[in-house]
């Protein structure tokens, strides 16, 4: 998806209400987070899938409310730190 021309960000640097698509879920190497990772793969984070973070906590604070697919979920910056997105422009 990197042809569009757009940079890809960490899904907890997109900007509110802007919508991306997922272009990349990375694979840490420690094992906790590998677990995590797949939790979210699991849950519809899969590159070609259209996210936007609804909401974040006071002052941009955790957690932050993303949408994906048609549901809600509230994430940590660390967690959405493994998703790759491409902004929409």
């Amino acid at each position: 998806m990197a042809d569009r021309g757009t940079v890809p960000l960490r899904l907890h640097q997109l900007p509110d209400q802007c919508w991306a698509t997922v272009s990349d879920v990375m694979v840490p190497p420690n094992g906790a987070d590998r677990d995590l990772v797949l939790r979210l793969v699991e849950l519809g984070f899969v590159p070609g899938e259209r996210v936007r973070i609804v909401a974040e906590g006071f002052h941009g604070r955790e957690p932050m409310a993303v949408r994906v697919g048609h549901t809600t979920f509230a994430l940590r910056r660390h967690e959405a730190s493994f998703i790759l997105v491409e902004p929409h422009p």
